[in-house]
């Protein structure tokens, strides 16, 4: 009796099954991770990720800092540069890794005198390694350039956008700073009237990591594909417009995620970006505004609502969020694959219980 009951009971592999069971159910219904953070009046528009520091960095709207962001919504000072103009507003961020930088884009609103540059600050210390006025295609030029959006290659090499004045910088490792790319292709498509980001003009960017760089464009909604070298730019042709597009990112598999302020547009291409499919969206709660989106470990993206409007308006606001973003459709994927793992389990779980039936009926023969 004691060996039958030893051998047949299945107490400690039912609460182990039911423990890992409880635990996929646990994965699949997991609530989306949002970072609350508190800090008045910070209207941040840009966002990055610091995969060595592990936490969200963020610019600001009215203040001359760069602020990171712990998973737990901790507001801590990275970078107070008082030299820059006063109520600069830092715009678009880009986390250099290799040379341990943070690039931030830097533009004046009205009515402080035009300003548009790159700096480049010390990832740890916060100290500014350089400040790089960016250029202007031609006289007059200043007066409605934007410097928006910052993205950097594996050399060190910084693009940013002129989303006033559609044009691409570039700067160099050191600083040196020109005019990458003033292609007709940005300005040959009618633009969309009376929205609020019908003044803005190529916007987010990411750089491939084979040579070119995928720009979108607010106010008409369009792709392109611009070479790093030599600025040729080309429309990537889309099963649908981008309409509002803002923040870009690319993940390791290649997919690219599009924000707005209403929705993510997950986009794939199968011939190097001559073309591409919009496979799925992600619609937003547009009352903070989002306007960035980055990618972190294993692939995880979040979006930033900053309120930028609310502070463009001179309205006060102190609490803001990050919040991750998944997609229904590859998650319906992903839950398919935990289902079968459920299954191979239990498959296993129950042939080992006909295989103990088994051995105990066969024991007790033996022993009768």
């Amino acid at each position: 009796m004691t060996s039958k009951h030893c051998f047949t009971n299945p107490t400690p592999t039912i609460v182990f099954f039911l423990l890992f069971a409880l635990q996929i159910s646990t994965i699949l219904a997991a609530s989306s991770h949002v970072i609350n953070f508190r800090s008045p009046n910070l209207f941040p528009e840009g966002l990055a990720w610091d995969p060595t520091g592990q936490h969200f960095l963020v610019g600001s709207l009215r203040h001359r800092t760069i602020s990171a962001i712990s998973d737990a919504g901790v507001v801590e000072t990275l970078v107070s540069d008082p030299s820059l103009p006063e109520n600069v507003t830092i715009l678009g961020l880009a986390v250099d890794s290799r040379n341990n930088r943070v690039l931030a884009a830097l533009h004046a609103l009205p009515p402080l005198p035009p300003f548009n540059a790159l700096a480049a600050y010390d990832l740890r210390s916060g100290s500014r390694l350089f400040l790089s006025a960016l250029p202007y295609a031609e006289e007059g030029d200043e007066k409605r350039a934007v410097a928006n959006d910052v993205a950097v290659d594996f050399k060190g090499n910084a693009y940013v956008t002129n989303s006033g004045g559609n044009y691409i910088w570039k700067v160099s490792e050191k600083g040196e700073a020109w005019i990458l790319s003033n292609s007709a292709r940005f300005t040959e498509h009618p633009m969309i009237i009376g929205e609020k980001f019908s003044s803005c003009g190529i916007n987010g960017l990411v750089y491939n990591g084979k040579g070119y760089l995928l720009v979108v464009q607010s106010n008409t909604g369009k792709m392109f594909k611009v070479d790093a070298d030599d600025g040729v730019a080309k429309l990537v042709l889309l099963n649908e417009d981008l309409v509002g597009a803002d923040g870009v990112v690319l993940r390791n598999d290649g997919v690219v995620l599009v924000v707005s302020s209403k929705r993510v547009w997950l986009v794939k291409s199968n011939d190097g970006w001559s073309q591409g499919v919009v496979f799925d969206k992600i619609d937003l709660d547009d009352e903070g505004f989002p306007t960035s989106i980055v990618v972190r470990e294993r692939e995880r993206a979040y979006v930033l609502h900053g309120h930028v409007l609310e502070g463009i308006s001179g309205n006060s606001c102190e609490s803001f969020k990050i919040e991750e973003v998944r997609s229904a459709r590859e998650s319906e994927g992903e839950n398919v694959w935990m289902y079968v793992m459920v299954g191979i389990g239990l498959a296993y779980f129950l042939f080992w219980r006909f295989q103990m039936k088994q051995l105990v009926n066969n024991m007790n023969k033996k022993i009768n």
